[in-house]
């Protein structure tokens, strides 16, 4: 008999069911996002990343994702790299985070995020601040009980160039995370 992995296991186990949003408390829109730094990967290449700095150029797209390589992840990547376009014609910023290792990203930023957007490093003190630790509902975690618990809830962030915080978007499910931040970005700029 064949063991899966337990990674492999709650990735099989969430497509399979198709979670609606899972439980969490992330931050509230109208918040201030909080700042950091972080090392990530842009086509394969090393950077430092800096909320702060990123802001100044325009808006922020920032969506944590559970684990590189896994299916929902990957296909999260490929939906932003295919709208890449339409976020930088918006201004924006995308940068996905994960707290997976900087060869793992650098590798994902290449194969599936096709080098069109950044991918960081969401260390424990960046997940805590976002408030987005992955929560499993009991059904799940029972299944995969030694998966480490350090692992980011899909949620997405748009964060206005005034460091507050527009959108919060949180389901397991990756396919309205670009369409839901596009939409904020694009509102962002239209006249008030």
């Amino acid at each position: 008999m064949t063991r899966r992995s337990p990674i492999a296991t709650v990735a099989a186990a969430l497509f399979a069911l198709a979670l609606p949003a899972v439980s969490s408390a992330e931050l509230p829109e109208g918040a201030k996002a909080p700042d950091f730094k972080t090392q990530g990967a842009l086509a394969g290449k090393t950077f430092a990343f800096s909320l702060h700095d990123a802001l100044r150029r325009g808006p922020v797209v920032l969506y944590f994702y559970p684990k590189s390589f896994t299916q929902g992840c990957t296909l999260e990547a490929h939906a932003f790299a295919d709208a890449t376009e339409d976020f930088k014609a918006a201004g924006a910023t995308v940068i996905g985070m994960s707290n997976d290792d900087l060869p793992t990203l650098q590798r994902f930023s290449t194969a599936e995020c096709r080098d069109k957007f950044a991918v960081g490093v969401a260390t424990p003190d960046i997940i805590r601040a976002y408030d987005v630790p992955l929560k499993l509902p009991p059904a799940i975690a029972a299944r995969v009980a030694n998966l480490p618990n350090d692992r980011p809830n899909r949620t997405s962030y748009v964060i206005a160039p005034d460091g507050r915080i527009k959108l919060v978007y949180s389901n397991l499910d990756y396919r309205d995370h670009v369409r839901l931040t596009l939409d904020a970005v694009r509102a962002l700029s239209k006249p008030h």
